[in-house]
């Protein structure tokens, strides 16, 4: 026995939500296609046209799926189920055939979600009427399910969200949970933006709509945004003042060293890990060498030590112990940063040398501090542990001067 209508649907479960949702448009789709200014009527609706594309292999798994569940239960062919999976196909068929006439390729895509992709750009190719205006092209570009688009906006979201908010001096914008965030979002807003500006420079001939766009994009955006191009613009606005944050945050944790942009994700929660307890090592990755995680923890180190006047317990021979640890770690690197590096500690042991001492520099005993591990037996003044080493001679010597007084 042929089990009952409301049976039929509960099987289908949402998937006749998805075939109703798939019948309407395909239906609205396929009358755009057949309309006399057909290219007009679907560039005012190419969200309509991605929604059908981006949906078809779903709707075909679907279908497949159906049909054999359908025969091997014996449905019966008059039923709303029957009757609806029916419509779909045929107008599935029918919008396949008039998409196929309007494709000026020759070599036609096997596939009507594939088919639906080319014919887009084919529309957008042509370009637009004469004196449309560069919103109206805007919009027809960048349509707002876009799925680079939708990446950006969800990257920018984390953005706003850190970097909105104010913040205390000298504190963190983010705590650990969100530096993992930021840490995926970083990678996934460039990539995504970098699509979306492709994408216009691709159907942007004259390049006045991506002009258009980048100078507004330097506004900071006043009401939600609705449409493809002022969702653009809000990711853009958010990206640029994630990345103006972060440049002042290694500024002032890492100078004089300069981390390159993909070392910034690495970078986040390790130093939410230095908050906690200076001790926290810059792990190697794929991204950063030994060495080169050694020149950032040295830079921290030096920052660190640089700023202001200690207050609490603090530990002068850890300090000087850690520095030098990361010197070590860092001693084969070459390049601008480690040169930095260089000139900073030559700074300090001048300095030193003249008693203006930076601040942090600062040991609240008169006690001599033993030497760093290694000494000075067989090492290059001026590599990295090297200068480490004078620089913490350099730092006792004032010590000694008055003890011997």
């Amino acid at each position: 026995m042929a089990p009952p209508s409301d049976l039929l649907r509960a099987r289908l479960e949402d998937r006749a939500d998805l075939l109703e949702a798939t019948r309407l448009r395909y239906h609205a789709l396929e009358r755009l296609l057949r309309a006399f200014f057909w290219k007009d009527r679907v560039r005012a609706n190419l969200e309509l046209l991605r929604e059908v594309a981006l949906a078809q292999p779903e709707v075909d798994t679907t279908l497949a799926a159906v049909l054999r569940r359908a025969e091997a239960e014996g449905w019966p062919r008059d039923s709303a189920e029957m009757a609806l999976l029916a419509e779909v196909e045929r107008l599935r068929e029918a919008l396949a055939e008039v998409v196929d006439r309007r494709l000026i390729a020759k070599k036609k895509p096997p596939f009507l979600g594939e088919a639906l992709l080319l014919l887009e750009e084919e529309v957008l190719d042509a370009g637009p009427l004469l004196g449309r205006q560069q919103w109206a092209q805007a919009v027809e570009i960048l349509p707002r399910n876009l799925p680079e688009l939708r990446a950006a906006c969800a990257a920018a979201e984390i953005f706003e969200r850190v970097f909105k908010r104010p913040v205390p001096s000298g504190a963190l914008p983010f705590d650990a949970a969100e530096a993992d965030e930021l840490r995926r979002a970083l990678p996934l807003a460039d990539r995504a933006l970098e699509a979306l500006w492709a994408r216009l420079d691709r159907f942007d001939a004259t390049g006045r709509v991506s002009a258009f766009l980048e100078k507004r994009a330097t506004r900071a955006p006043v009401n939600p945004p609705r449409s493809g191009p002022e969702l653009l613009m809000h990711a853009v606005f958010w990206q640029d003042v994630a990345r103006s944050r972060l440049k002042a945050l290694w500024a002032s944790r890492l100078s004089p060293v300069e981390p390159l942009e993909d070392e910034w994700p690495e970078l986040l929660g390790w130093l939410v890990a230095r908050e906690a307890s200076t001790e926290a090592r810059l792990t190697a990755s794929d991204v950063l060498s030994e060495g080169r995680a050694g020149v950032l923890e040295l830079a921290a180190e030096l920052a660190a030590l640089s700023h202001t006047r200690p207050t609490g317990p603090w530990n002068e021979e850890a300090a000087w112990v850690r520095l030098w640890t990361a010197a070590q770690r860092a001693r084969s690197e070459t390049g601008p940063d480690v040169e930095r590096l260089r000139e900073s500690l030559r700074l300090f042991i001048r300095l030193r040398g003249q008693g203006q001492t930076p601040a942090r520099f600062f040991s609240p005993t008169q006690e001599q501090l033993p030497r760093l591990p290694g000494g000075r037996g067989g090492e290059d003044v001026e590599d990295l542990p090297g200068l480490v080493q004078r620089a913490r001679e350099a730092a006792e010597l004032p010590r000694t001067g008055r003890m011997s007084g």
